[in-house]
């Protein structure tokens, strides 16, 4: 009977890319959960973060299930814009940005409002998070599969 010595790496290719679509996925419906279950009002930049996540949860679905490399390809600028988005969003909240760059208009403000859940923690940073992971998990995944 033969043993092997090889070890499996901590993750290959195509669990990387699983686990940004489940980070997107998880996101996704958090935000859905917040707006609809909660009742609480996107701001605007909430809602360019949403633009930014939503896409991803199908692209990289696909993607991952599909095996096709060009998924991560189209799922990394949208993943880097929405770090730009919620880094600058998480200052304003943070209130590193002056108050007059606010580009709220009518509606919820992107600063004022009460952005916690889970006993204190901002909404934009988790979305910084997530945006954050995503896009450390797909440059791995490019990474991993050049060619």
């Amino acid at each position: 009977m033969a043993t092997s010595t090889e070890r499996p790496g901590p993750m290959r290719g195509w669990s990387v890319l699983v686990a940004a679509w489940g980070v997107a996925l998880v996101s996704t419906l958090g935000a859905l959960f917040i707006g609809e279950v909660m009742g609480m009002t996107p701001c605007l930049l909430c809602w360019y973060q949403r633009i930014f996540m939503f896409p991803l949860a199908l692209i990289l679905g696909m993607a991952a299930f599909a095996e096709d490399r060009r998924g991560a390809v189209y799922a990394l600028p949208l993943a880097l814009i929405g770090v730009a988005v919620a880094a600058y969003h998480t200052a304003l909240v943070a209130g590193w940005v002056p108050k007059w760059w606010v580009p709220c208009g009518t509606g919820p403000s992107c600063s004022d409002q009460s952005l916690e859940i889970l006993d204190g923690i901002q909404i934009p940073w988790l979305s910084l998070a997530a945006f954050i992971a995503i896009a450390i998990l797909l440059f791995v995944y490019l990474r991993k599969t050049r060619s």
